[in-house]
């Protein structure tokens, strides 16, 4: 009997032993794919760690699959009767099974990579709530969801033989022993090495549950190359890590917890009640005439990284560098988005407060009240009529009733006041319809009062189903001076095509309003940059930090220029607002804002995501930063500790306690009666 028991848990090992081959292959094809280094040369030491620490995280899963095996195979054709035969079929379907979640894992791993260039985070729990028909779409038409699903038909025949393969190698007989005494000795030596065995592989090579991997013991060697770091992460442990991470431990903090947190930023100060009040400030006096109109355009993903020199080449701005160049216009390099996402970046741009991920324009209490520091209400106090546009339907995030709440007079949806026949991808309809529409009705509906407008775009996103040759768009005839690698791709003309027509119908609505109002104040930026890894055939490496977290930021009034911000070369979404009152407000206007105006010194700036300051820029999910300025490459990565983390804290705390108190939220008519 135990003959049998030795024969067939050997097959279970050998089962077992195909997923970590399996998981190794996978991780191969991603440092193949997405691999940002022109040559791996020197770094085969951290690809040995890589492997080696990625093998023994995978057993935080892998390894079970050799206890199911046994549980569900090995005992029942040990005392049930149960063929070898049919054992070993029901390891081969098993197997399948397993294959096949890791599969999809793994290309949805891909997937999530190519848009938020990391392994799976907690940003997938913000797919929740999206619009699934529109993922559905993304999936087919840009991620080639069709291949994934086809290759997974050749997949299960490949993984089927190879198991089937695994099994058939040679099995180590079981030794005959003729003492009876010395024979239960050997079996239950063999028994007691299988428990161990499977604890020992099943924690990662140690016996201890606390010394199991994890992000923060991965090797040092690995760790400080942050791409080879993603790499070791094997796909279900990724995903477990994002399902064990409770989605907002802000919101299980108890008031006392919040308050110490905001004290460190504001004191110990709890005299106003709503912690926002803290935050009065008083303007210096306008800088400028005040402008009949204020246009705050937000280009999806507009971001900096294409205005710069070295991608003059691509000729993809031509629409938005004559703002960009207009010598009234004051631009800043290095620029933070209140959200590494579009929503929170716009819920932030209108409210003024930090995201915290809380998703604000979800809540109920949201959709009726403010808070002090909302833009459109803030306007409104100087007399602004305010409008938010957006090239999709509002509908989607409750938009169209959260924007009203923060003030805006108006909300309009592209998806309706372009009419049903105008030209849509799945988020919005095409900006240049968008735009054109947009800029139609504000000078017919002109009310000769000053007027706020607040426009929000959308052909920038995945998937790129535009067709370009129908709005002008030509490879040689945009990018003549590209390199060939640029311009032989297909899929990378979609994209950076799309971006060219974004930027030229951005390019034109301002050109539009500038000569309607020529005393018009604008404010360009996007709701967050993205990676665009493609562009890495041009520089031979992977996109920076700064390229990925860096939204474009123009301020143009005729009466401007770049001295207006002080000398800055940082600022973020996060600013912009106070920058508005100071330039437009009478001397004494009370205000409130979080954050000073761009118009004074900023020593450093912070988004939920990163930090920036003149000399560096990095993330909050890890210790390495990219030094700016000269004497630095690009691509050089510094180690150090996370600034201002009290002040993020704080800042995530003043949102999570509104949260928790709607009642410290009015009406956007209340505050203003309230202020006079």
């Amino acid at each position: 009997m135990f003959q049998t028991f030795f024969l067939s848990m050997q097959q279970d090992v050998k089962l077992f032993l195909f997923f970590p081959v399996l998981c190794a292959i996978f991780r191969t094809i991603f440092i193949k794919v997405y691999n940002p280094y022109d040559s791996l040369a020197g770094k085969g030491r951290i690809i040995w760690h890589c492997y080696r620490y990625g093998f023994w995280w995978g057993m935080d899963f892998n390894a079970y699959v050799f206890l199911i095996s046994l549980i569900l195979v090995t005992l029942p054709v040990t005392f049930a009767g149960l063929s070898p035969q049919m054992g070993d079929m029901i390891r081969v379907y098993g197997g399948l099974v397993y294959a096949l979640i890791l599969y999809g894992a793994f290309a949805g791993k891909m997937i999530f990579y190519y848009h938020f260039h990391d392994i799976f985070n907690q940003t997938l729990r913000l797919g929740a709530k999206a619009e699934k028909h529109n993922l559905i779409d993304i999936f087919f038409h840009q991620d080639h969801g069709a291949a994934i699903i086809a290759g997974g038909f050749v997949y299960w025949f490949v993984c089927k033989y190879s198991i089937l393969a695994f099994l058939h190698l040679p099995s180590v007989p079981y030794p005959i022993v003729g003492n009876t005494i010395l024979s239960y000795i050997m079996n239950t030596g063999i028994v007691l090495v299988l428990i161990v065995g499977f604890y020992w592989f099943r924690y990662g090579g140690t016996l201890f549950h606390d010394n199991k991997p994890e992000w923060d013991t991965i090797p040092a060697i690995v760790k400080k190359d942050i791409f080879f770091a993603r790499a070791t992460v094997d796909d279900l442990p990724a995903l477990k890590a994002v399902r064990k991470k409770k989605p907002n431990e802000l919101l299980e903090k108890t008031d006392e917890e919040n308050k110490q947190a905001i004290a460190e930023i504001i004191g110990d100060n709890d005299s106003y009640g709503n912690p926002l009040l803290c935050f009065k400030r008083t303007a210096n006096g306008p800088v400028i005439t005040k402008p009949s109109h204020i246009f705050m355009l937000v280009g999806e993903s507009y971001m900096h990284q294409l205005f710069e020199p070295a991608y003059a080449c691509l000729n993809l701005v031509s629409g938005g560098n004559t703002l960009f160049h207009d010598p009234h216009t004051a631009t800043l390099p290095n620029f933070l988005s209140a959200g590494i996402i579009s929503r929170p970046s716009i819920v932030s741009l209108m409210t003024g407060i930090f995201d915290a991920g809380l998703e604000l324009n979800e809540r109920e209490a949201w959709w009726h009240s403010t808070v002090p520091t909302s833009l459109p209400m803030q306007l409104k106090r100087l007399g602004y009529h305010s409008t938010y546009w957006y090239g999709g339907s509002l509908t989607h995030g409750n938009f169209n009733q959260f924007a009203p709440a923060c003030g805006f007079d108006r909300a309009m949806s592209a998806t309706e006041f372009c009419g049903a026949d105008a030209p849509k991808t799945w988020v919005g309809v095409y900006d240049n319809v968008f735009l054109e529409k947009a800029a139609e009705l504000i000078q017919k509906q002109d009310s000769g009062k000053p007027e706020f407008h607040f426009l929000y775009t959308t052909s920038f996103h995945g998937p790129f189903k535009i067709d370009l040759k129908k709005y002008g768009y030509s490879t040689e005839g945009i990018m003549t001076d590209a390199p060939a690698a640029i311009k032989e791709d297909r899929a990378i003309q979609k994209e950076l095509g799309t971006f060219w027509f974004s930027d030229q119908a951005i390019g034109r609505f301002i050109q539009t309003m500038r000569k309607a109002y020529p005393d018009c104040l604008f404010i360009v930026t996007a709701d967050h940059a993205i990676n665009l890894s493609c562009l890495k055939k041009m520089t031979g490496h992977d996109e920076t930090i700064h390229d990925r977290r860096t939204p474009v930021f123009m301020l143009n009034h005729r009466e401007l220029d770049q001295s207006v911000l002080s000398g800055n070369v940082i600022g973020s979404h996060m600013h912009i607002m106070p920058t508005i009152m100071e330039l437009i407000a009478p001397k004494g206007f009370t205000y409130y804002s979080l954050f000073p105006s761009m118009t004074e010194p900023l020593d450093h700036v912070i988004s939920p995501a990163n930090w920036l300051r003149a000399d560096a820029m990095g993330y909050y999910d890890n210790d390495f930063y990219q030094p700016l300025g000269p004497g630095y490459a690009p691509t050089d990565l510094l180690e150090g500790p996370r600034p201002y983390l009290s002040e993020i804290k704080g800042m995530k705390a003043i949102t999570a306690y509104l949260v928790n108190h709607p009642e410290l939220l009015k009406p956007a008519d209340e505050w203003i009666r309230s202020f006079k």
